[in-house]
């Protein structure tokens, strides 16, 4: 917004911000973890705003002490499609085979506006992950459970939520974690 004066689609995006409700949260929410667990991950890559950023602190922080924190993952536009891309078109020996998830998110909570204007939406999730492989292969054919509170934040752009923070604040990031080279 421009001092006192609003334009029509700045009124009409503060209009959807004020109204996101908990369904339409859960909704964005469930169908990204759809998304990641059929690994459709360019189309994952739409859910998220141009300046969206992925991140997996260690320690909770805000977002705008991200860039000079330790962090598992740190992924602008660029990044996440980086990865995306080596994830799917290229022969990463970390993912041969291919990681297997399953997400469960629950307690969806809408819980108000950033300073930006974007509306904070918090959750628990419990990501199981398999990596089927030879009997004699550590690390492969044990699910391992990843469990989490995630924050995301939400814009509305062009009539549709999409993601401006994916925070990942894994229960056990303070511990020693090997080959996290799915997506979260």
């Amino acid at each position: 917004m421009h001092g006192l004066v609003t334009t029509a689609a700045e009124r009409t995006a503060a209009e959807r911000t004020a109204s996101l409700t908990r369904d339409e949260a859960e909704a964005l929410i469930y169908r990204e973890c759809r998304l990641l667990d059929q690994l459709d991950l360019e189309e994952w890559l739409t859910l998220f705003t141009e300046d969206g950023l992925y991140w997996l602190p260690i320690a909770d922080g805000e977002p705008e002490a991200a860039a000079d924190a330790v962090s598992i993952v740190y992924d602008d536009a660029t990044r996440r499609g980086e990865r995306v891309f080596r994830t799917l078109h290229t022969p990463v020996l970390d993912q041969n085979p291919r990681s297997r998830t399953v997400h469960l998110a629950g307690n969806v909570e809408v819980a108000g506006r950033d300073e930006r204007g974007d509306t904070r939406v918090l959750c628990s999730q419990i990501i199981a992950e398999l990596r089927p492989g030879g009997q004699g292969q550590l690390g492969l054919n044990a699910t391992r459970l990843f469990a989490a509170r995630c924050e995301y934040r939400l814009r509305p752009v062009r009539d549709a939520w999409r993601i401006s923070l994916k925070k990942v604040l894994l229960l056990d990031a303070d511990q020693p974690l090997y080959n996290l080279t799915f997506v979260l």
